[in-house]
């Protein structure tokens, strides 16, 4: 069984109950930010660096999309979930 699945199925394991304490929120937070979170960040590198060198050859809205926008949006969405996942768990323990 691939990582990914491992993790999807532990995730969904951890949302498949009646009580949602504390420590099931925990539980799923760390997880996505031991798990999730990486592979989505190598994915968004991967991408922005990919449209970065597109954007050398692009002309007018389209360089400014593929070198700013693009990876701006992208990079900054994983840094704020990943830095409110990480402020919850701190301020949780």
């Amino acid at each position: 069984m691939s990582k990914w699945t491992e993790t999807r199925d532990a995730i969904v394991d951890a949302l498949n109950v009646q009580d949602v304490t504390e420590q099931v929120k925990q539980q799923v937070t760390a997880a996505i930010l031991a798990e999730v979170l990486p592979t989505i960040g190598n994915a968004v590198d991967s991408f922005t660096a990919t449209t970065r060198e597109q954007a050398k050859t692009e002309a007018g809205w389209c360089k400014i999309r593929d070198g700013i926008v693009l990876p701006l949006v992208m990079e900054g969405a994983v840094f704020v979930v990943k830095t409110v996942l990480e402020k919850t768990v701190v301020q949780a323990a």
